[in-house]
């Protein structure tokens, strides 16, 4: 004798994620711009030849863009961050800024950033 069976489809989920920092909390959402991964910042801190010297060029804190200009290229770059960069940095700030793993550090602060113009990649 056998047992029908009864198949239950997947329940569809409805419910995007949505990033804590848009409510003004800390940032829930590893993705480019938001917090910064614990394997981003060991990556990041593993390779200290590709952090590049940076001075502040411009800030939109409404926009979350920073403007930068590197010190020895003199290459521009702007990155948005949703995690506060542009509430901590400044017209002037240094900064430094890592290419290939999209970090910005201002002072001992790491954002994760992601590029929007320039040549930050």
């Amino acid at each position: 004798m056998t047992t029908p069976r009864n198949h239950r489809p997947p329940t569809e989920v409805r419910e995007r994620t949505a990033c804590m920092c848009m409510l003004g909390q800390r940032c829930s959402v590893f993705a480019p711009g938001h917090a910064v991964h614990l394997i981003q910042a060991r990556l990041a801190s593993a390779t200290p030849a590709e952090w590049s010297d940076a001075i502040v060029d411009e800030v939109d804190a409404a926009a979350g863009t920073v403007s930068l200009r590197a010190v020895d290229t003199g290459e521009s770059a702007i990155v948005w961050s949703a995690a506060g960069a542009a509430h901590v940095t400044e017209v002037g700030t240094p900064v430094a800024l890592h290419r290939r793993y999209q970090v910005l550090a201002v002072g001992r602060r790491w954002f994760n950033v992601a590029p929007i113009g320039g040549h930050a990649e």
